[in-house]
């Protein structure tokens, strides 16, 4: 029973920062109809700009909304010099673009960055808490209740704002949210950099505990993509929802399995749903 409840708390936490990382994915996808293959080099950039924060004496948790800013406006400006331009050409033009980007990206980490792998000096909070039989790590703690918090947040803004309204209206219907006057491009761009900063963030959140590299972001935008799929495209709730799943898949799959199949519970339940909800668990047909 302590087993199973250690690993239930652990599952939970590893799901919340998934969650983190998909929400920003699926309110691009749910505003713009775009899906960003570059997410997880978003993800990777953050944990770089946390560690070089980290250097010069700034940690991952001050250097959280430094972090997020300058990924908030690193979006913005990905956004309007290139995912515009890519909006008026063909649904694939956006595909292969953000592909491109993706390629573009890591090259250039590996070409300045080296391929080695880097860890904050003197991490903080490396102690572990005990909740009566169940151990956590102090870090693991703080990344998913930080994660929890800035997706409840993020869900408050899209929901009660005048700017989260006018991005469900693009959701809803884009040529009747036109006609009422909404700025179509200003909401896009706002929508793709919120969607960075919530990696930004994340990137942060993962220094703590989570060595970079040019291809970190890869597994983490993989998950994404598995959690946004199973939780359904647009929805914020559903990529929570999802994110929770997948979190304690992995870790009860990794436990009793093994650590190099703990992804095949994950795997089997988005086939699952692809087959028999393809919107989604949460997600509109």
């Amino acid at each position: 029973m302590d087993t199973f409840a250690q690993l239930l708390v652990g599952g939970l936490l590893t799901g919340l920062v998934f969650a983190l990382v998909a929400v920003g994915l699926t309110l691009v996808y749910g505003v713009m109809d775009v899906v960003n293959f570059a997410h997880g080099e978003f993800l990777m950039l953050a944990m770089y700009a946390a560690l070089g924060l980290a250097l010069i004496g700034i940690g991952p948790l001050l250097g959280l909304p430094l972090v997020a800013i300058a990924l908030f406006l690193f979006g913005i400006v990905v956004y309007r010099v290139f995912i515009r331009r890519l909006l008026a050409g063909p649904p694939e033009a956006t595909v292969f673009g953000t592909f491109g980007l993706l390629v573009l990206l890591q090259g250039a980490a590996q070409a300045t960055l080296t391929s080695d792998f880097q860890s904050v000096p003197n991490p903080p909070l490396q102690g572990t808490i005990h909740l009566g039989p169940i151990a956590l790590s102090q870090a693991s703690l703080v990344e998913g209740i930080g994660a929890l918090v800035l997706t409840a947040a993020l869900f408050a803004f899209v929901e009660y704002t005048e700017t989260g309204r006018a991005m469900r209206a693009l959701a809803e219907d884009r040529v009747a949210a036109t006609l009422m006057g909404i700025d179509v491009q200003r909401v896009n761009g706002l929508a793709f950099g919120i969607g960075a900063a919530c990696v930004g963030a994340a990137g942060s959140l993962l220094m703590l505990s989570y060595p970079v590299y040019p291809t970190a972001g890869a597994p983490f935008a993989l998950t994404a993509f598995v959690v946004v799929a199973l939780g359904g495209f647009g929805s914020i709730q559903g990529a929570l929802v999802g994110a929770l799943l997948v979190g304690l898949l992995e870790v009860f799959g990794g436990f009793y399995l093994a650590p190099e199949l703990k992804m095949v519970p994950v795997y089997v339940a988005y086939l699952a749903v692809v087959l028999l909800r393809p919107q989604g668990l949460l997600g509109r047909r």
